[in-house]
């Protein structure tokens, strides 16, 4: 049980699980230990897990086809999911990758094992509905941020809503969830130091 307590304190804070559910649910998962640059979602392969984040860092990215750049897309950390959710929902191809940028312990639901909860433990379609329904929010927020924000707006927008990217995550990575570049960043932050 240890092992998926914080698993379990993520799901409660949506449904309560008693213990018979609590002991069928983490049947269906799998502890992972991943190494800094490890890939768990590659493009063209079908993404087969739901994965949430014990403890470490990862990020979901695409390369951009005419210069070759990474451009990150999405970062999870401790108590946090992350997957290629359209390839996953759908078993179809997955579109970018998710690596970890640090060694990391990660919890993983297969797609199978997870129709399989929704018969044995009906709630469970409670759960990812709102799961759906809050990673849906915060990717509109997140698109209207880099519609309307500047690149200064979006980065005190991160470093108030989520303080522990700037401590997980290298400045090249932040950078390029925030659109810019890395030079640009270090003058915000030395800018931020000053104030």
């Amino acid at each position: 049980m240890n092992d998926f307590a914080s698993i379990i304190n993520n799901i409660n804070r949506f449904i309560i699980l008693d213990k018979s559910e609590i002991d069928v649910f983490t049947s269906h998962l799998k502890i992972v230990r991943i190494k800094r640059k490890q890939q768990i979602v590659q493009p063209d392969f079908v993404c087969k897990f739901r994965t949430y984040v014990v403890s470490g860092a990862l990020k979901a990215y695409i390369i951009d086809p005419n210069d070759g750049q990474e451009q990150v897309i999405g970062l999870a950390i401790d108590d946090w999911w992350i997957s290629d959710f359209t390839s996953y929902i759908n078993q179809e191809p997955a579109t970018f990758f998710v690596e970890a940028v640090e060694d990391s312990i990660i919890i993983q639901l297969s797609f199978e094992n997870e129709q399989k909860l929704y018969d044995l433990i009906p709630k469970f379609e409670r759960f990812f509905r709102l799961h759906a329904q809050r990673t849906a929010s915060g990717l509109q927020k997140r698109m209207l941020s880099n519609l309307s924000k500047t690149a200064v707006e979006r980065f005190d927008e991160l470093s108030n809503r989520y303080p522990k990217f700037l401590l997980k995550f290298p400045q090249y990575v932040i950078a390029s969830y925030l659109g810019i570049t890395t030079q640009f960043l270090s003058k915000i932050r030395n800018n931020r130091t000053k104030s």
